[in-house]
């Protein structure tokens, strides 16, 4: 059994057991937390949402916030002496996925 589900503007395909690293949340680690815009749904049968799978939901548990790498962003024009170097790391929530529900 999976499930396709959205948080904000992004789709994540899931089975229970999986861990999944989202955009970051405002919950605390260990806590239970519930998404109910499932898109797709696919046990026996197909289901299909219009947008959304009516009483379907995913129950996840939040393992960890975190970053991730450091992304190096590097500026440079030949000749002219100029550098700039940024760094940057999203934030993100680590979840695993313990139930999809029908």
């Amino acid at each position: 059994m999976y499930a396709v589900f959205e948080i904000g503007s992004k789709q994540y395909k899931v089975k229970e057991g999986d861990r999944i690293r989202v955009e970051k949340l405002d919950v605390a680690e260990g806590a239970k937390v519930e998404f109910d815009r499932v898109l797709l749904l696919s046990d026996d049968a197909l289901s299909l949402g219009k947008p959304y799978v009516d009483g379907a939901k995913v129950v996840c548990v939040a393992e960890a916030q975190g970053k991730h790498k450091k992304v190096i962003v590097y500026k440079f024009k030949s000749k002219k002496g100029f550098h700039k170097k940024k760094g940057h790391r999203q934030p993100f929530t680590a979840l695993k996925i313990e139930k999809i529900e029908r």
